[in-house]
């Protein structure tokens, strides 16, 4: 093995560090409340507000906390992160509903044209969202924006010039680098990269985002459910909010959610380019699940891999069954299908092409912030994970791709050694 590479050798069975032991403990020793009286004026408290706007969500908050509370195998600290996950999306909301009450202008906000990155997890599309977004032309949603998308009344910039938020969200990122240090090599949500919009949809509490976090079967047949259309409208609303904030109104948007909910996306946005990321599932698959294993050492007292990585398997195929079937309704002379080898052979070739499809002009000062980034933030700076699909989560490459005849005979995608 090379001296970059990383073999997460007790997946199955974790060994906690002392960190990790540390603040699992911690979590025991509090009472930890999912109930919605108590959820809600957490949120009150911490804003001062108490209008939430619509009132239908609270039917899926009473879904998601059962969901949650269903979940017999989470433990303490998975509990804990999940409660203050709740009032920060609940006091989001509040937020979000004053902004608007204060400055009614904010719906009247004509947004541009998004490009919109839409592909599964793990399939390059984090990746290709900072690289649009190196643009200054477009709007980008950077991480600690995403936690907290209105301020607090008079919590704005310090003497510093720092904004408390993104000081809030550096704290929370040392704490979980700490605990759990190996992320930097899977997913890595440093404060200011550019991350999905799915923490804006959460605060409608109609995203499969949960899925993430807890064994929650019945909060994704729930979810499947949902009337997608109200919540991609309120996801609009919170992107004119953010916007009125801070410009300018042409978004670069991402998220592999999309994927699944393709007509309320278009019905949405409808003049948006699309950007679908193609990537064989065996190795989405094996990358999600491990970063999800990895996670649950701390969210949970033991980890049934087995069930883990069937789930994940299950997950992909729904969401690639909807792609394939849905795939029509995206718009041909603004839609770009970005194959997995063909972008990582030539990242800046890709953004080319998207821009072309969007009708924006790589210039040459654009494309110099692009490569920019690139020799900034290169693949692999924090090491490679090494995968063991088979041994860590008894599942066969083969047999899993097997599942995925109709994906291969729809897009040229190329399967990866496994």
């Amino acid at each position: 093995m090379n001296a970059d590479e990383i073999r997460i050798a007790d997946l199955r069975q974790p060994v906690l560090d002392a960190t990790q032991r540390s603040a699992v403990e911690y979590a025991a020793s509090l009472d930890v409340h999912l109930d919605e009286d108590h959820l809600l004026d957490a949120a009150r408290r911490r804003t001062g507000l108490s209008d939430f706007g619509d009132p239908g969500f609270l039917v899926r908050l009473r879904l998601m906390t059962g969901a949650i509370d269903g979940d017999a195998g989470l433990g303490p600290l998975g509990r804990m992160i999940l409660q203050q996950r709740t009032v920060r999306l609940l006091a989001n909301r509040l937020l979000v509903q004053d902004i608007c009450t204060r400055y009614p202008e904010i719906t009247d906000i004509t947004l541009q044209a998004p490009i919109i990155v839409i592909g599964l997890p793990r399939s390059g599309t984090t990746h290709l969202v900072n690289l649009i977004a190196a643009d200054p032309r477009l709007r980008s949603l950077p991480y600690w924006e995403s936690l907290e998308p209105v301020p607090n009344r008079g919590d704005g910039p310090g003497r510093d010039g720092v904004d408390r938020r993104y000081e809030r969200c550096l704290r929370a990122y040392e704490a979980q680098m700490a605990i759990a240090p190996l992320v930097r090599a899977m997913h890595h949500q440093e404060p200011q990269a550019i991350e999905e919009e799915i923490e804006l949809q959460d605060l409608d509490f109609g995203s499969y985002n949960l899925e993430w976090q807890a064994r929650v079967p019945g909060w994704r047949d729930a979810y499947l459910g949902f009337d997608q259309v109200e919540s991609y409208a309120y996801l609009r609303t919170v992107l004119q909010v953010l916007t009125f904030l801070r410009g300018p109104r042409r978004w670069v948007l991402k998220s592999p959610q999309h994927l699944e909910q393709i007509g309320p996306l278009m019905a949405t946005f409808p003049d948006a380019t699309v950007a679908v990321t193609h990537r064989d599932p065996v190795a989405v698959i094996q990358s999600a699940a491990t970063m999800l294993a990895y996670g649950d050492r701390i969210r949970r007292p033991s980890i049934d891999a087995d069930e883990l990585g069937a789930y994940w398997v299950d997950r992909v195929e729904r969401l690639l069954r909807s792609c394939v079937r849905d795939h029509g309704l995206l718009p041909p002379d603004r839609t770009v299908d970005v194959l997995f080898h063909e972008f990582m052979a030539d990242d800046v070739g890709t953004v080319e092409r998207i821009y072309e499809r969007s009708e924006l002009d790589l210039d040459d000062r654009t494309r110099s912030r692009v490569e920019r980034h690139l020799s900034e933030h290169g693949r692999g700076h924090h090491g490679r994970v090494v995968y063991d699909l088979r041994g860590d989560f008894g599942l066969d490459p083969d047999e899993v791709r097997s599942r995925f005849g109709f994906y291969f005979d729809r897009f040229d995608v190329r399967p990866e050694e496994i």
